[in-house]
């Protein structure tokens, strides 16, 4: 199968760019008619060159400085450039902004041409060769191939072709398994078919049939279906990364499409405006990068202003490196590690650039020496790391495996690999949700969680010390949380599945709480305790002890609540208690009873226990309740294959 790549021109005004590419593939670039009466390029243009075993799609740039914005739109996805200095002019100023782009947006890979050799002597050649080898110098072209060429004569265009083969053997094949992005440069409308939008295939892949999230501006998405596609001219069933690409989208008005919308797999891009970021201020740059200064922000193919805050330092001088964020007046759409280019607010001069570590952002407290360590974690080279980092700034919120895609750059096919890993060693923590999602939370923020709301039910034991347990969600109202409710709950399940906590879904106390009573009402809990024993199956009421807990029936129902959950005595309902030895007597007299009988109405279980219908009823209720018996007519019958318990 033939490789796709593409390459990308750059350098200064009338240094023949557009006439070389013509040379080497047949097609003028210049398609417009301003550049045509002109004669010089002012939008990018689109050719392809056949190579050995190459497709290489070539994007063709304007020159002039007015239009440097053209250049930056049409550098996207590039992934390998072709710096053109004429041999007559030499080395001027958009030669050496051009080679700072482009070292901005990280490219890797390029071949120098020097156009117009056919205009001068060898020694004028050799003079030239050598101030572009002192300009290249530290820059990814230190190495690259000086090619003599001329468009007019042909000189050198088969060495050119060449060496543009060998280097694209050197380029690394990106994986099948990224999703599909697309930054939109041009749109128009093909009649009897809609509009179709052109760009760069930056990511995956994209076949007829399939739909696309269509990023229209303002944070806004809509889902569209590709009708057609087109890759130079030719109709095709998919396109790929590294390829060029014309998107028939069915039912977008041209009026709505504009340069800078992308097009991706749903659910990968997510919109934003703020963007934290690793900066680099330009060598060339006349000025330092100071903060909040107020910016061009240039990412993929859109344009848009912003303002710089830089969180370790109040500036950076020409060349050096630090941290920021973007703050965007309207909300983009990024990937992490995606290359960005910044330039000054009158769209004069390159002031720096770097990549994009945080798409979705926010705001970061300055200094926060915190939170930039975890920013310096998304620059590293661990996905594993990266992929933590993106747990430690979701917070309590949590994120989805497929999160890291965007996030961390983490590829599609190891998204589940990347969590898991940092599941088994405990430093994320998977928590289901009430709404059958699962998100996963950096270990630190849930082990918050839980300290929190331990600290909370300590507070509450201290306050209500004869109390066993609380209301759930009187818990929650006096926890000091801001966030998902479901992950706050989430927290609670995993306290009690790890003993740490005991309760339900209403209730719930420490478990390592134990009420305290005072020695009357220690005194008051035996006594009651000793008149249940006695009395059995009918038990005194509450409400005659209520004069000697002082006539409190809060501190009565307390003291109950101790005898409970020390295992004295159980509830039958709010105004009946058993002692538990009573409760444990009637089980085995009703079970021994049943098992020889066909069933039991209410009278003959009073009967059988000795008491009155009062507490007959309840306590046969009861029985339902804990799973011994089941009502069938007016009979109690046992209740088959089923564990009981006290409820």
């Amino acid at each position: 199968m033939p490789r796709d790549l593409i390459l990308g021109t750059a350098g200064h005004i009338d240094h023949g760019k557009t006439s070389l590419v013509k040379a080497l593939t047949g097609v003028d670039c210049d398609r417009l008619p301003e550049e045509k009466a002109r004669g010089i390029t002012i939008d990018i243009g689109f050719a392809h060159l056949e190579l050995d075993g190459v497709r290489l799609g070539i994007v063709d740039v304007p020159g002039h400085e007015r239009f440097i914005k053209n250049m930056l739109a049409g550098a996207t996805g590039i992934d390998c450039a072709l710096l053109v200095v004429a041999a007559d002019d030499g080395i001027m100023p958009q030669t050496r902004e051009h080679l700072e782009i482009l070292q901005l947006l990280n490219i890797q890979h390029g071949i120098i041409a020097l156009t117009k050799a056919d205009l001068v002597d060898e020694t004028t050649r050799e003079v030239v060769a050598l101030e572009i080898r002192d300009l290249v110098q530290g820059t990814f072209l230190e190495k690259a191939p000086i090619i003599p060429t001329s468009a007019h004569s042909g000189l050198g265009l088969a060495e050119l072709k060449a060496a543009l083969a060998a280097l694209c053997q050197r380029i690394e094949q990106h994986p099948a398994t990224e999703w599909f992005r697309l930054a939109i440069d041009r749109a128009f409308v093909v009649q009897g078919h809609g509009t179709v939008v052109t760009g760069s295939v930056v990511s995956g892949c994209v076949r007829v049939g399939d739909e696309l999230a269509w990023h229209v501006g303002q944070g806004q998405m809509e889902v569209v279906r590709v009708r057609n596609l087109n890759n130079h001219g030719q109709p095709v069933e998919a396109v790929h990364r590294g390829q060029r690409a014309a998107i028939n989208l069915a039912g977008v008005p041209l009026e709505r499409v504009r340069r800078g919308q992308e097009l991706a797999t749903p659910g990968y891009l997510c919109p934003a405006r703020v963007l934290t970021v690793q900066l680099q201020a330009a060598s060339q740059a006349r000025h330092p990068l100071k903060h909040r200064l107020p910016v061009r922000l240039h990412l993929g193919t859109a344009e848009v202003m912003a303002t710089l805050s830089l969180l370790d330092g109040n500036s950076l001088n020409p060349g050096e490196r630090g941290l920021g964020q973007l703050f965007v007046t309207e909300p983009v759409t990024a990937v992490w590690g995606q290359p960005f280019v910044l330039r000054d607010s009158s769209a004069e001069h390159t002031l720096g650039g770097g990549r994009v570590l945080q798409p979705t952002a926010r705001k970061i407290r300055r200094r926060h020496l915190e939170a930039i360590e975890q920013i310096e974690r998304l620059g590293a080279s661990s996905a594993g790391q990266r992929a933590l980092a993106v747990a430690w700034f979701a917070g309590y919120r949590g994120f989805t495996p497929s999160d890291l895609v965007r996030e961390a750059g983490v590829p599609p096919n190891e998204i589940l690999n990347t969590p898991q890993e940092l599941l088994n060693t405990g430093q994320l923590v998977q928590l289901s949700l009430s709404s059958h999602r699962g998100v996963l939370v950096h270990a630190d923020r849930v082990s918050e969680l839980e300290q929190l709301v331990m600290q909370t039910l300590a507070r509450l034991h201290t306050e209500q010390p004869l109390l066993t347990s609380h209301d759930r969600q009187q818990v929650l109202a006096r926890l000091d949380f801001v966030g998902d409710s479901e992950v706050l709950q989430a927290v609670i399940d995993r306290l009690i599945a790890n003993r740490q906590l005991v309760g339900d879904s209403r209730r719930m106390a420490r478990a390592d709480f134990k009420p305290k009573l005072s020695a009357n009402q220690r005194k008051l809990k035996d006594k009651i305790v000793e008149a249940h024993r006695t009395a059995r199956f009918t038990p005194p009421e509450p409400k005659e002890f209520a004069p000697q807990a002082g006539g409190h029936a809060a501190a009565l129902h307390d003291i109950y609540e101790v005898a409970c959950a020390e295992g004295l005595l159980v509830k039958i309902t709010s105004d009946i208690y058993l002692a538990a030895e009573a409760e444990e007597e009637m089980r085995r007299l009703l079970r021994e009873r049943l098992e020889h009988s066909p069933g039991l109405t209410v009278a003959e279980i009073r009967d059988l226990l000795q008491t009155t219908r009062k507490f007959a009823v309840p306590l046969c209720e009861y029985l339902d309740r804990i799973g011994l018996t089941r009502r069938q007519g007016d009979l109690r019958v046992l209740q088959a294959s089923t564990t009981e318990s006290v409820g």
